[in-house]
């Protein structure tokens, strides 16, 4: 018996060393071999007596048991449940044990990144978004700098209104502020006004860069984001306007109607508070530009002076005229009632547009007619609010052609 005694402490011993056993086997017979001992007459051999560890173990002995050869800076990561008091052990302590037991104990691949590969590409996309609009400020504090440099005359100028100012929202408040403000409207107030729009609305701020860069791309005349930001009513207008429109949507359409009063005032364009615009807009020159209440501008748009946009007489309701994606509107053009210019369409200076224009075509004329007749009119195969391209088929408007 004292035989079957030292077999079975040498088959402990041998199991817990073997890595073919799973833990729950292993325990499980060491258990079994203990009780069976246990019940012998046999006196306890100094290594049992010396033993005080319960039968079962808790998990994070278990894993402990998995890692003895392992340095005492590892068994660190155990650590207390606050609420509990449970002792918890640190997935790293896993990754230790699971190479050792290559028996029947199931595992999991523990991954570092579980649960943020979901959305990658979106945050990437979203992230690199942010970084190309933030550089459309960036870069006009830098042309702000070297103007300064050029011309140490404008140094206040530019420093109250770009380089002091902590974002595009900020710089964009102040500069209108200063413009519009009046003695029955002070400068402080319609600053909180303005900034509190921007700082709320950030589908505006995108907006608006995207007007810098249509006007910087677009008009040949620009020679910087600054001079832009600065000097253009048309771009000044448009976004005064955003802020309005905002307002109106809001129910605050008092305060809507006197910013488009000041902004017709100051920059000479007039842009009913209701009417709906899109991004990427340029506004050339703008004096005269006249937009009515119902009427919906498109993205990528091109407009130049003394546009009207405009209803036909006293029709009320939906009564203004829908300007698709892409269109370009030369000076002098009066769009009446409420029709569709088809996207990528293109009217030329001086028109008067009464009936709807397909997509991709070009309407000059007062009336407006399409040019290559109605039936067999001919298509545009570029962006004419990109292009701003004005006289392309002009040998096709008439014989004659001074």
């Amino acid at each position: 018996m004292k035989k079957s005694g030292r077999s079975g402490s040498i088959f402990i011993m041998y199991c817990k060393a073997s890595p073919g056993f799973s833990l729950q086997t292993r325990f499980s017979i060491r258990n079994h071999l203990r009780s069976l001992r246990a019940s012998l007459p046999l006196p306890p051999s100094p290594s049992s007596s010396s033993q005080t560890k319960p039968t079962s173990l808790p998990h994070s002995d278990i894993m402990a048991a998995c890692v003895d050869d392992t340095p005492r800076t590892e068994t660190r990561e155990f650590s207390r449940d606050p609420s509990s008091g449970e002792r918890r052990y640190n997935l790293k302590l896993a990754n230790l044990c699971r190479p050792r037991i290559s028996g029947p104990v199931p595992s999991m691949p523990v991954s570092q990144n579980r649960g943020k590969t979901t959305h990658a590409s979106e945050v990437v996309k979203c992230r690199d978004q942010d970084e190309d609009e933030e550089n459309v400020w960036l870069r006009m504090r830098e042309e702000a700098r070297s103007d300064v440099s050029h011309e140490p005359i404008l140094s206040n100028y530019y420093e109250s209104s770009i380089l002091s100012q902590d974002s595009l929202e900020s710089a964009l408040a102040s500069h209108l502020s200063i413009k519009l403000s009046n003695l029955s409207l002070p400068r402080g107030t319609l600053y909180e006004l303005l900034h509190g729009v921007l700082a709320e609305d950030r589908e505006i701020v995108k907006s608006v860069k995207e007007d810098l860069r249509a006007v910087h791309e677009r008009d040949p005349a620009c020679v910087s984001y600054v001079h832009c930001f600065l000097n253009f009513k048309g771009f000044l207008a448009c976004q005064t306007h955003r802020v309005a429109h905002k307002l109106w949507s809001q129910g605050r359409q008092v305060i809507a109607l006197l910013i488009q009063n000041r902004v017709s005032e100051v920059f000479a364009v007039d842009i009913h508070p209701g009417a709906k615009l899109g991004r990427g807009l340029l506004f050339d020159h703008a004096t005269g530009l006249v937009v009515g209440e119902t009427a919906v501008i498109g993205n990528n748009v091109s407009i130049l002076h003394n546009v009207t946009l405009g209803g036909t007489g006293k029709v009320s309701g939906d009564r203004h005229p829908k300007i698709g994606d892409g269109v370009l509107i030369g000076a002098g053009t009066c769009i009446l009632g409420n029709i569709r210019i088809g996207d990528g369409a293109k009217i030329g200076a001086g028109s008067v547009v009464l009936k709807d224009v397909p997509p991709q075509t070009t309407a000059v004329g007062n009336p407006a007619r399409l040019v290559g007749g109605k039936d067999n009119p001919v298509r545009l195969d570029k962006i004419p609010g990109l292009t701003m391209d004005h006289t392309s088929h002009i040998s096709e408007w008439s014989d004659y052609v001074i």
